[in-house]
Formats: C-alpha cells, sequence, structure tokens
C-alpha cells in the first residue's frame, strides 16, 4: 500500500486572477488564511461538452465562479484519451482514474446479444438483470462500472463519509459516484429522482416543488451579455433557424428545462441544499460531492456551440458554478475543488462550413447498421434470418454481427463489414476486435496517440463491437438535423471532443498554469493524493499532479 502525500499548498498566497480583464475575488475568500492539512469536502464539477475550445473562446469573460476556478492550479489540455468521447465513458474516467479499456464503460450503449431480453441495446448506467430495466427507462445502476471511484475508496477508508452526487443525467451521477453511493439525484421528465427502492430526501422534495412551480408558470427569455453579440447571427439547419435563441420557456415544457441554464441553476440548487441537509465537509470523515452540469451539452446538441445560445449558456455556467462555491464559503466548509468534463464537442456543419471549414458534413446513412447488413447480404449471400444481420447504436463506433449466423459466416460479413466502411469517404479508420485485443494499451502523450491507440483505450473485448469504425474529421454522426433538439454532436476520435480543461482550486492556493497534457484519469490521484488516502499499488491508470507550485510536491509520496 502507498501512503498519498497529505500537505496541500499550505501557507500560499491568494490565487491569480482569471485574466486581466476579469474581476478580483472577493476578499472573504482570497484573504482568508490557508486550510490546514487535507480538505473535509472534495467537490467534483464536470461541466458536459465543455471542451478545452469552449474553455479557451469564454474564459476571458468569467467574472465568478470559473474566474475564481481559473486562479488555481490549470490544465487547459486535458485530454479523454479514449476514442468514444461520449457521456458515460467520459464520466467513468473523472473520479476512477482509469480508462475505459479497464472501467468497462465503452460508450453509452453498446449490445450484448446474449442478454435474455428482446431488447439487445444496453444502457450504461443500467441493471438489464431487472425485467423493469430498458435502455429508454433504466433501472438506474453502476453495476457495469468495473471499478470503484473516489467517494467508494473513501468510504472504505472511513465508512463515515458521505459520498453525493447530483446530475440532471443518470449516467453522469452513477458514474461519478458508483456502487456505493449515500444520496443520488438526476433529472427525469420535470422533476429531480433517485435510485430504485429509496426516498427522496426533503432537500430534494424542496427542490422539485420549485421545479414544479417553475414549469408551471414558464419564465421569459434570458438578457444575453453586450460581449454576445457577434454569436446572435442566425443559421438555417434543417427545417428550421438557429443562433439566436435566448431560451424562453412556455409553462410545462420539462424538455425546454432541460436545453436551458435553468438545468444547471437546479442542479445547483439541489446539490447546495444537500451540503445543508447532510452537513458536508463537517462530518467525522471527508466527504466528496459530484456535481454534474449537463445544460452545456443539452443546449450544444439542440444549437451548437458558436450561437448567442452557447454565448447566454457560458454566462449563466459561471454564475451558477460561482453560486456554489459561495454557498460552500458562507457555511465555513474547508473544501477543494476539481472541475473538469466528459468530453468536449464540434458545432453543426451548416455553422461550420459558413466560419471557414467547408469539410464539415453530416453522417452518410449509408454507414446507419440497417444499410451496412443489407449490403453484407448482397455482397455475401448471409443472412441473419428475421432479426438483424448488423447492430450498432449509429452510424460510426461499435458494430456486431448477429449471433445466429455461423462462426465461418460471421468471419466472411466481419470481412465484408470492414471492407464497406474502410472504402468510405467519410471513414478515418476501421478495427476489428481481434486488431484491438493483440494491441497494447497506449502509454505516453494521449496528444500524440494513434487513432488506434485511442480506440483501444475505448476497448473492452467483453463489451466492444466485432468492428469498430472511427469517421473522419467534422463528420457529425447525425445524418438528418432537428434544430433545437439534436444538431451537433461529440464522440470522434480527434482533439475537438478529447481535449478539455482541468482546473484545481482550494483557498489559499498558489495557482499556476501547465499547458502540457495531461489526463482526466490524473483527477483521481492527486485528489487522492490530497487527502492522503491509501489505495492498493495500481488502483489508477493515471498520475499525480504535483499541484503545488512552489518547493513542495503534493505527490512527494507517489515518488
Amino acid at each position: 500500500m502507498r501512503r498519498f502525500a497529505v500537505p496541500f499548498a499550505l501557507a500560499f498566497t491568494a490565487a491569480l486572477a482569471a485574466c486581466a480583464s476579469g474581476p478580483q475575488r472577493p476578499a472573504s475568500v482570497s484573504q482568508a488564511p490557508a486550510p490546514q492539512g487535507p480538505p473535509r469536502l472534495i467537490v467534483a464539477i464536470s461541466v458536459d461538452q465543455f471542451s478545452a475550445d469552449l474553455y479557451a473562446q469564454y474564459r476571458p469573460r468569467f467574472a465568478a465562479g470559473l474566474a475564481r476556478l481559473a486562479g488555481g492550479a490549470v490544465f487547459p489540455s486535458g485530454f479523454q484519451a479514449h476514442a468514444a468521447t461520449e457521456t458515460c465513458p467520459g464520466h467513468s474516467t473523472l473520479l476512477t482514474g482509469t480508462r475505459p479499456a479497464r472501467n468497462g464503460i465503452i460508450a453509452n450503449n453498446w449490445y450484448d446479444l446474449s442478454v435474455s431480453r428482446a431488447e439487445k441495446k444496453v444502457y450504461c448506467a443500467e441493471d438489464e438483470s431487472d425485467p423493469a430495466s430498458t435502455p429508454r427507462d433504466p433501472v438506474v445502476s453502476a453495476v457495469h462500472l468495473k471499478v470503484p471511484t473516489l467517494g467508494e475508496m473513501m468510504k472504505a477508508a472511513n465508512p463515515a463519509t458521505r459520498n453525493v452526487a447530483v446530475s440532471a443525467k443518470d449516467r453522469a451521477v452513477m458514474m461519478m459516484g458508483g456502487h456505493t453511493i449515500d444520496a443520488a439525484y438526476w433529472y427525469n421528465k420535470g422533476a429531480f429522482v433517485t435510485l430504485k427502492g429509496r426516498a427522496l430526501a426533503p432537500a430534494a422534495v424542496a427542490q422539485n416543488a420549485d421545479l414544479a412551480a417553475l414549469l408551471r408558470k414558464g419564465a421569459p427569455a434570458f438578457a444575453a451579455p453586450a460581449w454576445c453579440g457577434a454569436s446572435d447571427s442566425a443559421v438555417s439547419v434543417g427545417k428550421g433557424q438557429l443562433g439566436t435563441g435566448r431560451f424562453a420557456m412556455e409553462p410545462n415544457k420539462p424538455d425546454a428545462l432541460r436545453i436551458s441554464p435553468r438545468m444547471d441553476a437546479a442542479t445547483v440548487d439541489l446539490a447546495n441544499r444537500l451540503v445543508d441537509e447532510l452537513n458536508l465537509g463537517q462530518g467525522a470523515a471527508p466527504d466528496v460531492l459530484s456535481v454534474s452540469l449537463s445544460a452545456t451539452d443539452y443546449v450544444g446538441h439542440a444549437t451548437g456551440t458558436e450561437g448567442l445560445e452557447m454565448c447566454i449558456q457560458m454566462a449563466e455556467l459561471d454564475k451558477t458554478i460561482g453560486r456554489l462555491l459561495d454557498h460552500l464559503d458562507a457555511r465555513g466548509i474547508d473544501y477543494a475543488v476539481v472541475l473538469s468534463a466528459d468530453h468536449g464537442g464540434l458545432d453543426m456543419p451548416e455553422r461550420q462550413r459558413e466560419q471557414a471549414l467547408p469539410r464539415a458534413i453530416r453522417a452518410d446513412m449509408n454507414l446507419a447498421p440497417q444499410a451496412l447488413g443489407k449490403a453484407i447480404t448482397a455482397r455475401t449471400g448471409i443472412s441473419a434470418g428475421e432479426g438483424p444481420l448488423v447492430y450498432s447504436d449509429g452510424v460510426f463506433g461499435d458494430y456486431y454481427i448477429s449471433r445466429s449466423v455461423t462462426p465461418a459466416h460471421k468471419a466472411e460479413a466481419v470481412k465484408a463489414l470492414v471492407a464497406l466502411t474502410r472504402g468510405h469517404p467519410q471513414v478515418a479508420a476501421v478495427f476489428t476486435a481481434e486488431d484491438l485485443a493483440k494491441t497494447p494499451l497506449p502509454t505516453g502523450n494521449p496528444q500524440d496517440w494513434s487513432l488506434k491507440d485511442r480506440a483501444r483505450a475505448s476497448f473492452d473485448p467483453a463489451r466492444s463491437g466485432d468492428v469498430v469504425v472511427l469517421l473522419d474529421r467534422a463528420v457529425t454522426p447525425i445524418p438528418e438535423a432537428i434544430p433545437g433538439m439534436y444538431v451537433a454532436t461529440h464522440g470522434s476520435a480527434f482533439d475537438y471532443d478529447r481535449r478539455v480543461p482541468m482546473l484545481f482550486w482550494r483557498r489559499g492556493m498558489r495557482g499556476f498554469e501547465q499547458p502540457a497534457p495531461v489526463e482526466t484519469i490524473d483527477i483521481a490521484p492527486t485528489l487522492a493524493a490530497l487527502l492522503g488516502l491509501r489505495v492498493p499499488e495500481g488502483t489508477f491508470d493515471g498520475r499525480c499532479l504535483d499541484l503545488d507550485a512552489g518547493n513542495g510536491n503534493t505527490c512527494e509520496n507517489l515518488r
């Protein structure tokens, strides 16, 4: 067993401001003495679809919570190093310190052709052994996560630790909280809900009452900051236009709340209520609070990343994170914060083409599993009978060949699938499961990894497809846009989806900026070091990051 270092930036000066144009941190925070020993509360914030590019674009405008965090240890080039840059895999790396190849969360959805139910798709955060569970309406569980989270490790070391997670998304809650979780809440059809068999805490009941009142009444449009003017421009997409929306909310529209800054505000309101109700950070052992803010992802999918909608979302996100930190300050809690993201994102191709990326395009429906299955049958004569020959959750990623065919026919179908996809002009790379199983796990700088390395970091032989297909740069895997719902996305193996910011902050910490690439799997060992947490050798895939900007070393016991 290794003993992680306990000291954390003791007696350091106030953190630097986020940028010269940003306001200085409030005196009550910046001038407070540095706390002694490990923090009493770990606050892990994930901003869903918060790419390093988006952070850099809006960083000079942040004036509240994100400005404060920029005065700590800033790693602007954090990497979700794997290829499958989706919500579930990305969140699985943040507090486990492991890649999807090890923790088993290879995608949001995969196929298990051996399950007894008719639906062979498996959702990453469901317990499909429960007859009530379906991918669209799951019995939410962390059963598929093969490793513990930081909160679980803390509870194993001291059962008095409270492990709490909140988000709009159930999969974010389960991947950050894990299997042993004291309070777990996510948004579903207008209210926050929790795990099967659990009653809502008073904090959630109160938050749901506020949500119900808001939904009944609706809400006016947000005022856009003056600096959003350059983003206020309409773009034609599908059968509509986007780029000028301000999130006016009609009454009784729970999805409209979800696709707006109000979703993050409600999530933080619930987190603050849980802090008070559970006295987080003031108990017999350090606690962990995971807060995954989903609105950036919902807004990015519905409207793209470069319009007025995203500009307003960034301004409100900054304020919302500020409210969370201010609430912890008011409670007098000694807390340490990490903020990162599950993945990045790419703007919709219609606007990309207007902004100097003429190659931006939507994916071809010929890459859909139904079309590929028909093409394989036409080429080889192989058929699965009444069921599909090829299974996939979209037009890229993991593809599976039906188990109803013979082994020889499966091998022939895989060969045909590889030929069809490798020959497609929108495809960057294709790998078989056999290829990836023989490939060593990647090491070294994730920025320099090959596409095969990136695919290997997402590969689990028990869950991944028979063939893995990676689309080319700037190919959006949404063949037909639905304005206001689904026009842009992520999931590629390229750096616009892989690069995310990583920010660490604690009162009294001396700030610094390190532009060299790091990985999100480095977060958990870094936090464990701050806590002085004992873990077995080899627990993490990542490394501890030294957050002491001087001669000290917060990772000294790892050397």
